[in-house]
């Protein structure tokens, strides 16, 4: 089956918000065997939207589009895809009944007729509850399409997806089953690593496809797949991945989570083992703590994080030796063992991370390369750092630094397996 998604707001072409919400939907989709065709973004404009659903129409099976649902006069969806479908809209009463709960129970401005009219929605269409918002869901069936209009802010859309997109989709077609393996590669740039696997990758399999990923720091491999026998594609994927293994071994860093991200490989394995972390930063200013946090589940390993952006931060919080930082600058091995194990004897943790480092454009307190980074990792046994230089774009740097600190904490927490 071939989707297409449909982004309607005209805040996501002039770059006033970023579209997250085809990357979820797209996942949702992929995970039950719909594989997204194309992704279209476009404007608040009737013949704009008339256009894109006739064009999707005959492209895809399924078109899902998301934005200009809500009560005012520029949200316009609702009524362009009555108009598209020669419908009229129709009050449906348990809608009505939906949006009036939710008024009562979080709302306490009175409810206005722009309101009610939310509960309008094609004739032809059958809704989907919105329990999180006023804006109801549609699905509307043409032949054997599917057409189904959802609310564009994010936390409604997924909600909706997840508990009723999905179901209802699974219901109607038998789709196959699609299957990613993503491999998490590190220190080989994507031409030494082509050049490596060269051989195994040209006697893949024909069902087997594979992608290089390249990010900054760090290669992803993704293999991938689909048919209806998933027990025979599973043994097909990892009978490649064991093959590969050996070719990549001092670089390989294990199986990325199916959600895409180290971090979560990271968070499994410390709630597994019941370990926890700490982390103190400086050049990164925070964006590997986030990296956690931004994932739900991190209270069960992760203890804390402290940004300590000015030396005196790092004297008077952390408490790192001033006599150390003159010593050997605050650029250094010292200072981000030091930093590593100061948060990890402060929070209690099994593993602390530390980075610290001139990210630019200028030296700041050390005297040490734009670029220079220092990453620090600490253990029940032992602290020990390694020295970096990620360029010249601050950017860059800080990105760098953050895969390479996930990269050495993936390692070490991985050590012993």
């Amino acid at each position: 089956m071939l989707a297409e998604i449909i982004t309607i707001g005209d805040e996501l072409l002039i770059g006033q918000v970023v579209d997250t919400n085809s990357a979820f939907i797209a996942k949702q989709l992929n995970k039950i065997g719909v594989s997204v065709y194309q992704i279209t973004s476009i404007q608040d404009d009737k013949q704009h939207i008339l256009q894109a659903l006739e064009d999707a129409e005959n492209r895809v099976d399924i078109i899902i589009c998301t934005g200009g649902l809500g009560p005012t006069k520029d949200d316009i969806t609702k009524k362009t895809i009555a108009e598209y479908f020669n419908d009229t809209l129709e009050k449906n009463e348990a809608v009505l009944e939906n949006i009036e709960s939710i008024w009562k129970q979080h709302v306490r401005t009175q409810m206005l007729q722009v309101n009610r009219d939310q509960a309008l929605i094609p004739s032809k269409s059958k809704p989907l509850m919105n329990r999180l918002g006023t804006a109801p869901g549609m699905w509307i069936e043409k032949e054997n399409k599917v057409f189904i209009s959802l609310p564009g802010v994010p936390y409604e859309m997924k909600a909706l997806i997840d508990y009723q997109v999905i179901p209802k989709l699974k219901d109607k077609y038998n789709c196959p089953f699609i299957l990613h393996k993503t491999m998490l590669v590190y220190g080989l740039g994507e031409s030494a690593l082509a050049e490596r696997i060269e051989s195994w990758e040209d006697a893949l399999p024909k069902h087997i496809k594979l992608a290089y990923l390249p990010n900054l720091g760090k290669m992803r491999l993704r293999l991938s797949t689909k048919g209806y026998d998933e027990a025979q594609l599973k043994i097909d994927v990892q009978e490649q991945i064991d093959k590969v293994i050996p070719l990549i071994k001092d670089e390989y860093a294990g199986l990325e989570d199916e959600d895409g991200s180290v971090e979560v490989v990271i968070a499994k394995q410390l709630t597994k083992l019941g370990n926890t972390l700490a982390i103190a930063e400086s050049c990164t200013g925070g964006a590997v703590a986030e990296r956690f946090t931004s994932h739900s589940g991190a209270s069960a390993f992760f203890k804390g994080g402290i940004v300590t952006y000015a030396t005196e931060s790092k004297i008077n919080i952390l408490k790192v030796s001033k006599t150390i930082i003159e010593t050997h600058s605050v650029v250094s091995a010292q200072v981000a063992e030091a930093m590593a194990k100061n948060v990890q004897e402060l929070h209690l943790s099994d593993y602390a991370i530390a980075t610290t480092g001139n990210a630019g454009p200028t030296k700041g307190d050390s005297e040490a390369e734009v670029g220079t980074v220092f990453i620090a990792i600490a253990t029940k046994k032992e602290v020990y750092s390694q020295e970096f230089n990620f360029g010249n774009s601050r950017l860059k740097v800080i990105n760098k630094a953050v895969n390479k600190a996930l990269e050495m904490l993936l390692k070490e927490i991985f050590k012993n397996r």
